[in-house]
């Protein structure tokens, strides 16, 4: 058991602050010391700027409970509220936006499943027979220097014309709409799947409440996901947006950059193709965490 240690009693609220800080000075792990000792600077700032009444924080801490309770398999609402603040973007951007010509990141967003099935190249991702408009995708993998990635698994996911990822419609098979491809030679790859829909966040628990509070949408524009990785480089996790979607330039979680705006172009034959071109940078291969099973 930790022995305690004196760090002083609070004598009114400009004392607090410091108090709280002498008690956590001892932190052995030096990031984790670095990072809470500027939370509670932040924090405490925060409060002091805004001054909440007691029941503005009653309705704050019950917010922060919801959170837990309405997040599961299915739906992580904490993560959610991290990309409708800004803060799952920024912290992406922090990490990965070297302004090397590496393509721009994207939120890995709450949908992505590991183990989804091996394809070959120019195989159909589309299972499920749910209809919608063909479109034919085809990429390129290379490194800042413009040299094709061989052997980088592409790991795909998206929503159907509905705007439905699998795990969300018991109409759709296992997997429906996700794939694992690897690049060729000259770093190519392409699939056949179909076109999907945008669609809105979940709106049926304390983000979704939020959302209406501040007078906001909840759509986000139509894309396609992809998880780019290979050894010796830096995990690329990123999204292709439709161009024409009416939200792209509203995207409710601000994922969309300009680059990021792929061109989905008309095949003349009832579907569509995208074709787009991946950089990687060099780095550390890391898989993160399945948000769901």
């Amino acid at each position: 058991m930790t022995q305690p240690f004196s760090h002083g009693v609070v004598n009114g609220a400009d004392s607090v602050t410091d108090i709280v800080l002498k008690a956590m000075s001892r932190t052995p792990d030096p990031r984790l010391r670095e990072l809470m000792e500027s939370l509670v600077r932040h924090l405490h700032a925060f409060v002091k700027e805004t001054k909440p009444t007691e029941e503005e924080f009653e309705i704050a801490v019950d917010f922060l409970v919801r959170l837990g309770q309405a997040s599961g398999p299915e739906k992580n609402e904490v993560i959610l509220l991290s990309d409708l603040l800004g803060v799952s973007t920024l912290v992406m951007s922090l990490n990965n936006a070297r302004g090397l010509g590496e393509t721009d990141s994207a939120l890995l967003g709450p949908f992505w499943r590991a183990g989804a099935p091996v394809c070959d190249s120019g195989d159909s991702i589309s299972r499920g027979g749910q209809g919608g408009e063909p479109l034919e995708m085809r990429g390129t993998v290379s490194d800042t220097g413009g040299k094709p990635i061989a052997g980088a698994t592409v790991d795909v996911w998206q929503a159907s014309p509905v705007g439905l990822y699998e795990n969300q419609d018991e109409g759709q098979p296992e997997h429906n709409l996700r794939g694992r491809f690897v690049s060729d030679a000259d770093g190519r790859f392409h699939f056949r799947t179909v076109r999907p829909a945008g669609y809105p966040v979940p709106v049926d628990g304390p983000c979704g409440e939020l959302l209406r509070a501040q007078q906001r949408h909840p759509y986000r524009p139509a894309h396609i996901h992809f998880m780019i990785s290979k050894e010796a480089f830096t995990t690329l996790i990123t999204q292709v947006f439709a161009n024409d979607d009416e939200c792209i330039a509203a995207d409710v979680v601000f994922g969309v950059t300009p680059p990021l705006s792929g061109k989905f172009e008309p095949d003349g034959k009832g579907g569509w193709t995208l074709d787009y071109k991946f950089v990687m940078q060099p780095g550390i291969r890391r898989i993160p965490k399945p948000p769901i099973p």
